[in-house]
C-alpha cells in the first residue's frame, strides 16, 4: 500500500515537472522565432535540463561519478530556474492577456512588436539567470543568529549555557566538502558548550557522504558537552539505520526518543522525526519521553518539524530546536511555510516554553536561496 502510494506521488511530481517544463520550452519556441537558428539548440537544452536531475540521482547510486555529480547540479539548479523563469513568463502572459482588451502593445507582425518581443525574451533570461546566481551566492554565506534565553530553572554550579546549533545540512552531492569544512569552522569559531543538529543532516542518500568522506569533517567539531542531534524526515528518506550509524561513527550522538542528563544539570531529548510512521512505525510522544525525567532541570528538546508546540509547551520543555521549514528557502514559498507552521523561522515564547526554527543550514534541491540566508544558531541560556 505504501508502495501504491509512493507511485501515485511520484506520477504526480512528474506530471507536474514535465507540464512546467513544456510551458516554459514552448514560449521560449515561440520567443525565438526572432532567432531561429538557436532553435535546435534551445530544445537539446531543454531536453538536458528536465532529465538532468532524475538521470543524475539515478547515476549515483550506481555510478558516483563526476557525470553524475554534473548531471545532480544541472538538474538542481534547473529546479529554481523552472521556478522563476515559470513566474517570469507568467507575468509576460498576463500583460498579453491585459492588451488582448486594451491594445497599448505593438500590433503582431510589426517591426516594432519583433523588437519588443526580442528584448523581452532576453530580459526574462538575463533575470532569471541573475536571481538564480545572486541565490547561489546567499546560499554560500550562512549568517550567525544570536539568541539570549532566559530559563526560570536552577542549574548548580552554572549560570549560563552556549549552545551552537544548526538544522538541515543536507550533506551529500551538493553539501560536500567545502561547505562541510564551513560548517565545521564556523561552529568550533563560536566555542560552544555543546553542540546540536535538529535534524536532515544527511541528505536522504548517505552513499555521496560516505564517498566524499564528510564524516572527517564532523568529527572536528569540538564541544566539551559533546555532539547530538535528531533525526529529520531526510534521514527515513534515505534509510534512517545506515545515516545514523555513520553519523555516530564520525562523532555524533544521535538521540531518537529518548533523552540525555547532561553533567546531571540538564536534559537534551531527541525526538525521531514524525516520518518514522510513514517509514518504519510510530514514534513516542513528548509526554513519554519528559515522564520519568527531573522536571527541576532544563530540557532542551531537539524536534526536526516544528508541528503542534502547544504538546511540547504543555510537557514543560523549556527549550525546542527545530527545523524543516528551510522558511520556503525559494521566495515566494516563504508565504506558504507561515499558513503550514504556527513559527516558520526565528523565536517564539508560549508560556514557559522557548522555541526556535532555523532556516537551515544546507540547501534541499537547488543549492539556491532567495527567501532567507542559510545560518547557524548561537544561543545563550541563562539559568536563574
Amino acid at each position: 500500500m505504501k508502495n501504491f502510494g509512493f507511485l501515485i506521488f511520484l506520477g504526480i511530481i512528474l506530471s507536474i515537472h514535465f507540464a512546467v517544463n513544456y510551458y516554459i520550452y514552448h514560449r521560449g519556441a515561440q520567443w525565438l522565432t526572432t532567432m531561429p537558428s538557436l532553435k535546435i539548440a534551445f530544445s537539446f537544452l531543454m531536453l538536458v535540463l528536465v532529465i538532468s536531475y532524475p538521470a543524475g540521482r539515478f547515476l549515483e547510486r550506481i555510478w558516483y561519478s563526476p557525470v553524475s555529480n554534473t548531471l545532480h547540479w544541472i538538474g538542481a539548479f534547473w529546479f529554481a530556474g523552472m521556478l522563476y523563469f515559470t513566474i517570469l513568463i507568467f507575468a509576460t502572459d498576463l500583460v498579453r492577456m491585459l492588451n488582448y482588451f486594451l491594445h497599448f502593445l505593438p500590433k503582431s507582425g510589426t517591426e516594432a512588436f519583433n523588437n519588443l518581443k526580442l528584448y523581452t525574451g532576453i530580459g526574462i533570461a538575463s533575470v532569471g539567470t541573475l536571481i538564480i546566481l545572486g541565490g547561489f551566492l546567499n546560499a554560500w554565506h550562512p549568517k550567525i543568529n544570536k539568541y539570549d534565553i532566559d530559563i526560570n530553572k536552577i542549574v548548580k554550579g552554572k549560570k549560563n549555557l552556549k549552545i551552537v546549533a544548526a538544522s538541515d545540512i543536507h550533506l551529500g552531492t551538493i553539501i560536500g566538502p567545502r561547505k562541510t569544512y564551513k560548517l565545521v569552522e564556523s561552529i568550533n569559531a563560536l566555542k560552544p558548550d555543546i553542540i546540536l543538529f535538529a535534524g536532515d543532516v544527511v541528505d536522504e542518500d548517505v552513499g555521496p557522504v560516505i564517498r566524499q568522506n564528510l564524516g572527517e569533517s564532523l568529527k572536528k567539531l569540538s564541544a566539551p558537552l559533546g555532539i547530538y542531534a535528531s533525526t529529520g524526515n531526510h534521514e527515513y528518506i534515505g534509510g534512517a539505520e545506515r545515516s545514523v550509524k555513520y553519523l555516530e561513527e564520525h562523532g555524533l550522538v544521535v538521540i531518537r526518543d529518548s533523552s540525555y542528563l547532561i553533567q546531571d544539570n540538564f536534559y537534551i531529548i531527541g525526538r525521531e522525526d514524525r516520518d518514522k510512521s510513514r517509514m518504519s512505525g510510530s514514534r513516542k510522544e513528548v509526554n513519554e519521553l519528559t515522564s520519568a525525567l527531573d522536571k527541576s532541570k532544563p530540557m532542551i528538546m531537539l524536534d526536526h518539524q516544528p508541528y503542534n508546540l502547544e504538546i511540547p509547551q504543555a510537557a514543560g520543555i523549556d527549550l525546542q530546536i527545530s527545523g524543516h521549514t528551510h522558511h520556503g528557502q525559494l521566495w515566494p514559498f516563504g508565504y506558504v511555510t507561515q499558513r503550514i507552521f504556527e513559527l516558520s523561522k526565528g523565536y517564539l515564547q508560549k508560556g514557559d516554553s522557548h522555541f526556535i526554527v532555523s532556516t537551515g543550514f544546507g540547501t534541499w534541491g537547488p543549492p539556491v536561496r532567495t527567501g532567507n540566508r542559510p545560518e547557524i544558531l548561537e544561543i545563550n541560556l541563562n539559568f536563574k
